[in-house]
Formats: C-alpha cells, sequence, structure tokens
C-alpha cells in the first residue's frame, strides 16, 4: 500500500483541512452525552460552516495517504456523510500529552476553533470541559450506550512494578484501560509511549512501563507510532475506520502500512547526498549549509519507518531532517536505548553490500575519479581522430564504461 501521490498533491496545494474533527463522537455541552442522538461527521462540519468543497477536498486528501484509489473517494464521503461520529474514549497515562497538541494543530484554524471554542470530547482529558465525577460518568456512558462499538484511544504507556504511579481518580491506569477494553471495538495506541513505552520504558524503567499491547490481548491494536505520530496520519487512521469499519491492513509491529511501510531515509530528499558521500561532518561546516547528508551526525532515517519525508508536518511544510536536524528514530521502538542521538550508526545497507558511511565517500570519490578519467581519455582519443580524419579503433573494450 502506498500513498496516492497525485490526489495528495492537489490537496496540499489546497486545504488541509478537518484532520481532528472527523473522528470524535462529540458533545455540545458538558451534560450531552446523556442525549442518544448522533449526527454524521458531515452534518456537524457543515454545521459549523464547512463549505462542501472543503469537505470534499478532506476526503480526497485522507483517501490519498491511505493509499485508496481515486474511485475510493466516494466511499469516504459517502461514510463521512451518512455514518455517525465514532463515539471515542482518549485515556492519558504516563506521557506527555504531545500527541494531542500534535493532533489539535493538525491543519487549518477552523479545525482548532471547532474543536477548542464549540465542542467537548467524550472522554479526552485535555480537551474535555468536564471533570471529575461528570467526566467519569461521560466515559461510562459510552461504554454502556455503544458496546462493541466505540474505540478506545490510548496516550502514554502503562507502570506494572507499582500501578499506584498512575493514578486517576483513585483507580490505577491499568485498572481503567483493563475495564475499557472489554467491550470496545479497538484500541488504537498513540505515538511511542503507548506503543513502545518510549522514555518511560528506556533502562532503567523505574516505573515497569509497558506499552498497550503487552498489557492488553484479545482485541485489534493499532499502534500508531512517533514521538509524536504525524497529525494527519492519526486523522488517516480513524477515517479508515469509519469508512471501512475495520481496523487498516497491519505490518509486523501493528502498524499501519500506508504510514509506514517505507523508511524515512527512503524518501528523504538528502538521500542523493548520501549515495553521493556528501555528509555533514558538524553543524556548522559547508556541508550542512549545503544540506548533506545527516547521517554521520546521527540520522537514524535509515533504520526508521514513518511519512515524515511524504506527508511532513505543519501544513506539510517540513519535518526534522529539512531543518537540519537528524532524524533520531521516534517511530521505532527503543529509540531512547538505541546509543546517542547524535552518533551515526557504524553501518547501514546500500550498493548491494554492507558498507559504512566512512567508506562511502572515499570508495565514490576513487569511482568517480577513475570514471572522469577514463571518459576523458576516450573523449581525447575521439576527437583526435575526427581532427586528423583518422580511422578511430574501437577504445570502449578498453575505457570503463560510466553509467
Amino acid at each position: 500500500m502506498s500513498i496516492n501521490y497525485n490526489i495528495f498533491l492537489y490537496c496540499l496545494s489546497t486545504n488541509r483541512v478537518l484532520c481532528i474533527y472527523l473522528h470524535i463522537s462529540v458533545i455540545t455541552k458538558t451534560d450531552s452525552f446523556m442525549e442518544n442522538k448522533q449526527t454524521s461527521f458531515y452534518e456537524e462540519v457543515k454545521g459549523n460552516g464547512i463549505s462542501r468543497k472543503d469537505f470534499l477536498k478532506f476526503c480526497a486528501t485522507m483517501a490519498a495517504m491511505l493509499g485508496l484509489e481515486s474511485s475510493s473517494i466516494g466511499q469516504i464521503v459517502k461514510a463521512l456523510e451518512s455514518k455517525p461520529r465514532l463515539p471515542v474514549i482518549w485515556f492519558h497515562f504516563q506521557e506527555c500529552t504531545c500527541c494531542s497538541e500534535s493532533f489539535i494543530r493538525a491543519s487549518h484554524p477552523i479545525v482548532a476553533n471547532i474543536v477548542l471554542d464549540k465542542i467537548s470530547l467524550d472522554y479526552q482529558e485535555t480537551l474535555m470541559a468536564a471533570s471529575g465525577f461528570q467526566a467519569e460518568e461521560a466515559y461510562k456512558s459510552v461504554m454502556e450506550k455503544n458496546p462493541g462499538e466505540y474505540i478506545v484511544m490510548v496516550e502514554g504507556s502503562i507502570p506494572t512494578e507499582n500501578e499506584a504511579y498512575c493514578c486517576i481518580g483513585g483507580r490505577s491506569a491499568l485498572q481503567i484501560l483493563e475495564e475499557a477494553v472489554k467491550n470496545c471495538k479497538a484500541v488504537v495506541a498513540w505515538g511511542n509511549c503507548a506503543s513502545a513505552g518510549c522514555v518511560q520504558a528506556a533502562s532503567p524503567n523505574p516505573t515497569g512501563a509497558k506499552p498497550v499491547h503487552k498489557v492488553i490481548s484479545g482485541k485489534p491494536i493499532i499502534n500508531v507510532q512517533g514521538c509524536p505520530p504525524i497529525a494527519d496520519v492519526m486523522a488517516g487512521v480513524v477515517v479508515h475506520l469509519l469508512t471501512f469499519d475495520r481496523i487498516p491492513h497491519l505490518d509486523s509491529l501493528g502498524r499501519p502500512e500506508a504510514f509506514y511501510s517505507r523508511r524515512v531515509h527512503d524518501t528523504c530528499y538528502r538521500r542523493a547526498n548520501f549515495d553521493a558521500g556528501l555528509f555533514v561532518e558538524s553543524f556548522d561546516d559547508e556541508g550542512a549549509r549545503r544540506g548533506y547528508c545527516l547521517y554521520k551526525m546521527g540520522c537514524k532515517g535509515p533504520v526508521t519507518y514513518n511519512s515524515c519525508g511524504i506527508i511532513k508536518w505543519n501544513d506539510g511544510i517540513s519535518y526534522p531532517i529539512q531543518s537540519g536536524h537528524p532524524c533520531i528514530g521516534c517511530a521505532e521502538a527503543g529509540f531512547w536505548d538505541n546509543g546517542p542521538f547524535y552518533q551515526h550508526l557504524p553501518s547501514i545497507a546500500g550498493f548491494g553490500i554492507e558498507t559504512t558511511a566512512d567508506k562511502i565517500g572515499l570508495g565514490l570519490g576513487i569511482a568517480t575519479a577513475v570514471g572522469v578519467a577514463g571518459h576523458a581519455i576516450y573523449t581525447n582519443i575521439r576527437k583526435h581522430h575526427e581532427i586528423t580524419n583518422e580511422p578511430e579503433t574501437n577504445t570502449e573494450s578498453e575505457t570503463p564504461k560510466v553509467l
């Protein structure tokens, strides 16, 4: 599965709106979770002034990101027009809230206004209006009214060494999560904390922090990796759930393949510099100013699977490598313990063999010099024959061909 670039680039050039609002079952007042009526996503956004044109552009963007054919746009449009919004319970455990922060900055300012000024989520500690007993009643009401239909979304790891490390309303994170997932449709683990443990699980892991998939079993779990994950990726995952009523195709680590099937290295615009052996040696050198490869500065792009180089951040403006900082591998498990951030990996596969960055430049330099010299010799011989009108001998077999 891969991203449909034609649709995706068109949508990038026009509008990237609605990435947050699409998927949360929302309430307009703190006590309205008691109401039974559920409207569709389109009815909600239409009522808040979003045009039909912007809605269709959003559907096209989601189809492109999910790697779907253009014919699938109609399926997304129909689903968002007709299906009730997914009832969602969103928990925060051991984390820094960066996933929510990423999500509410998805794109267009209209989205922020809708989320922050006009709605409360069914249960999301960071954004909901309710608190205390009202908050507890809100998420319990979702579980009671929507058995087998609601989605549990989790930010943060779960402490297991001593459950007192993370308690909400007098109960531990593990107790809350186990109760919530009993009748849920699926679990979405947002970010590296919920997907792999992140910094809480880094050595020596004093809280015994574990990701969701190591404490919960028997339920579909989608790991949306990154610290934080890209907001548009988060939106795409939920659009898929709503449109097709099933989880997206996952890789061996439980990540949606539509977004995590390629290495950052493979889609990096600096890849040509890696292949040419042109590396930044220090952050203030000429190579850094010229935009050379950041591999020697510790870039983990060759071993990290994510969509950063394609979807990017902040409305598709940039991503860490484009801003001059190496990838730290935040979409992979154990990245906090995988050596210093600014020390490059000892070896990397390339050119059909296992080689090292330190040897690439030297090897390519020698090969280039040989090729240039051979080409120059051949060119001079040919020109000499043309000038003197002498018959040209076949020197091609004696000279290496530069490809």
